[in-house]
């Protein structure tokens, strides 16, 4: 028998802690596995649901543990200690010159208590030295006045350390010779700006002990089973990171959920421009994909800005398991508390036998809550809830064998005396819960629309988690979009864990990046990656570059093997062309193929006034580029200047007294480079010559793509 190569991922979720294994062959599941997520654990916390769920998916589905090629995990951990103040007190040692800048550092690496924003906090001390006192002997001081203090953890943050981390690696190893965590600062963020980057370091050294314990004690438990690859931990920016880099920076970890959701929709569901909801029982998180890559924004803490990547996710209240508020006769809002926090069954999920005689009572979930929360009690004496998963059921919504489907008989008659309550039929009332869940959703869909500049009929409605098929259906006929449940998005989750890719980002503030610049910081970024795991043919460095700011970030991507998410599932250009038609919301004879390779299809569409709408779609069926007006060019890689030079006066647009750049693509070999967003064709020509110095074949034939940027009339 064939050795199977098997790709395993665990996601931590609040109620349930699920693995998926797949075959890397062809992404295909071959096993799954499900526990109760362990809060209560006093010894490993939800590290023990992480290691249960994983023995179990191996030893339920026959999975040789030799046969397992990846393993990641999501977590929770650090984002709930966060939130329920399960942190260490943290000791800043801030160190500069001499003179004015050690007036000016001591007052902004001073950090008072940090509060969390749910009424508790990361307790702090601080000191300060000038670097001419940086020595073993008064740093050992410090460190000792510290723990006399109750002390923790150390943090040692340097005035522009990010250009020279000696004095910071100095209070490292004198901290852990005296047996104290640290946390780096420029370890975490290479960004100037003093207050912020030790902020965040502190924030990071505030869970390092509880995160290194559920780490160390994951780790023993994945070796114990005879799986000897690298355990990967998911990042809040959609990527991996080995577990040894985690025990550094534990705080990247925040919002590693959400981030597990949308890697299942690009990876698997093969997601384009859209907005994704992650479903759950409590709390829905919706973000947005665009060109097939996640929107990602610095993290904020209790209202304190850091230099942690996640992914921009809004978090609401309201999910499948939200339970309705009536007053006066109305219904009045939907959520947040749901079924799951009031220890209350589902009326769609209770056999119809057991609906007799319902009654409409008012309660306070929690004490301090509203107390027009609404609940049945049967005859029998137990008492259930209508939720939005029960609206739904009875309007149709959820499809019969869908994993959100019930008993309809039994959330219409429990349904019924809140209709009759509210002198409204169960149909307009299960209409009416679904649209108070609905006005909480829309701004959320218009805002991000309009800040990444999606075009409407561009965006595609993703649902994942158990709790989908609740709120999209609704959504989409409301807004008229498009939507999808797939098979198998109860544990999308999952699945995104499992196909991740290693990641690791390095930004800097370089005002005028030069050639030398960009080619040392795409450098860096890949040996991070590289000392991650990925294996080095695997790795591709996007930069880009905030002209506001003058901050330039490498985002390094690769896999931890040579055949790197691979999904086998090769399209010819018939199936290509079928795909992009449909994102066009066009018919496949009106697409025309514009050029292709062994790679990649470039489809457009002509319309209006010499415009042309555009999708390149890789052999995998992956849409890699989508423009609403573009040009695409091909050209041998010797001759991508003198192309680019026109391509870019071809799609500049004139506004008035201004002109809007041209986004740029290159499609070279198997990657696809996103150049958006340049200050200037100067600028654009020198982060892309990086690429072509690189490549050592001036034959090699290459794809070009030049946006055109417009004020669009199609935004929601």
């Amino acid at each position: 028998m064939s050795k199977r190569s098997i790709r395993v991922g665990i996601d931590v979720g609040g109620t349930h802690t699920k693995a998926v294994a797949l075959d890397n062959e062809t992404n295909e599941i071959v096993g799954e596995s499900i526990v109760m997520t362990t809060h209560d654990d006093k010894e490993l916390g939800v590290a023990a649901g992480v290691i249960e769920c994983f023995e179990k998916c191996l030893k339920n589905n026959n999975i040789d543990p030799d046969d397992v090629v990846f393993i990641a995990h999501s977590t929770t951990q650090a984002t709930n200690a966060l939130l329920e103040g399960d942190v260490a007190k943290v000791g800043v040692l801030g160190m500069s010159k001499g003179g004015l800048e050690a007036l000016l550092s001591k007052s902004q690496s001073h950090i008072p208590d940090i509060d969390l924003g749910t009424g508790k906090v990361i307790h702090t001390a601080n000191a300060f030295l000038t670097n001419k006192k940086v020595t073993k002997e008064n740093v050992e001081k410090v460190i000792d006045d510290f723990k006399k203090e109750g002390v923790e953890v150390v943090v040692a943050s340097q005035a522009f350390g990010v250009d020279s981390m000696t004095n910071e690696l100095l209070v490292k190893d004198v901290a852990e010779e005296k047996g104290m965590m640290v946390s780096v600062a420029s370890e975490i963020s290479k960004l100037y700006g003093l207050t912020r980057r030790t902020r965040t370091a502190c924030i990071n050294g505030s869970i390092l002990p509880k995160m290194m314990n559920t780490a160390n004690c994951t780790e023993l438990a994945v070796r114990k089973a005879g799986v000897d690859v690298p355990l990967m931990i998911m990042r809040g920016d959609g990527g991996v990171m080995d577990i040894s880099e985690m025990k550094k920076r534990p705080v990247l970890t925040m919002l590693s959920g959400p981030a597990a959701s949308v890697m299942g929709a690009l990876m698997y569901l093969r997601a384009s421009n859209g907005i994704y909801f992650e479903v759950g029982g409590t709390s829905t998180n919706i973000g947005v994909i665009k060109n097939g890559r996640p929107a990602v924004e610095y993290s904020v803490v209790g209202g304190h800005k850091t230099y942690v990547n996640s992914l921009d996710v809004i978090v609401l209240g309201v999910a499948g398991g939200s339970m309705v508020r009536a007053s006066n006769h109305k219904i009045v809002d939907v959520g947040p508390r749901s079924a799951h926090i009031a220890s209350l069954h589902y009326a769609v999920y209770t056999p119809h036998e057991e609906v007799e005689e319902p009654e409409l009572e008012f309660f306070s979930p929690k004490p301090g809550d509203p107390d027009d929360y609404v609940r049945i009690k049967l005859k029998n004496g137990e008492r259930v809830t209508i939720t939005n998963s029960c609206a739904a059921n009875v309007l149709g919504y959820v499809p019969e064998g869908g994993y959100s489907y019930g008993d309809v008989e039994s959330a219409r008659r429990c349904i019924k005396p809140l209709a009759d309550y509210c002198g409204l039929s169960i149909e307009d009332c299960a209409r009416e819960i679904l649209q108070k869940s609905y006005e909480k959703i829309e701004p959320v869909i218009n805002n991000f629309a309009v800040k990444y500049q999606i075009d409407k009929d561009q965006i595609d409605l993703v649902g994942c988690g158990g709790g989908a098929a609740a709120l999209l259906p609704y959504t989409a006929e409301k807004i008229g979009m498009r939507y999808s449940i797939p098979e198998h998005a109860e544990i999308i989750s999952s699945i995104g864990v499992a196909l991740s890719l290693i990641r690791d980002v390095v930004e800097r503030v370089i005002p005028n990046p030069q050639l030398e610049d960009i080619a040392q910081i795409k450098k860096e970024a890949k040996e991070l990656c590289i000392k991650n795991g990925a294996v080095p043919d695997t790795v591709e460095v996007q930069i880009e570059i905030d002209s506001q700011t003058s901050k330039v970030t490498a985002i390094a991507l690769g896999s931890n093997e040579v055949q790197a998410t691979d999904l086998k599932l090769r399209c010819n250009e018939e199936e290509a062309r079928k795909l992009a038609a449909d994102s066009m919301r066009e018919k496949p004879e009106d697409v025309k193929t514009l050029m292709a390779n062994d790679v990649f299809y470039v489809f457009g569409h002509e319309y209006g006034d010499n415009r042309q709408e555009l999708r390149v779609v890789d052999h995998r069926g992956f849409i890699k580029i989508q423009c609403g007006n573009a040009i695409a060019v091909k050209c041998k890689a010797k001759d991508w200047k003198a192309v680019t030079e026109q391509l870019w006066k071809d799609c500049e647009v004139y506004l008035a007294e201004m002109v809007q750049n041209p986004d740029i693509y290159l499609c070279i070999g198997a990657k696809v480079l996103d150049f958006t967003k340049m200050l200037s064709l100067d600028q654009c020509l020198t982060v892309m010559e990086t690429e072509f110095l690189e490549n050592d074949d001036p034959e090699k034939e290459v794809f070009l793509i030049g946006s055109k940027i417009e004020i669009s009339t199609k935004l929601v």
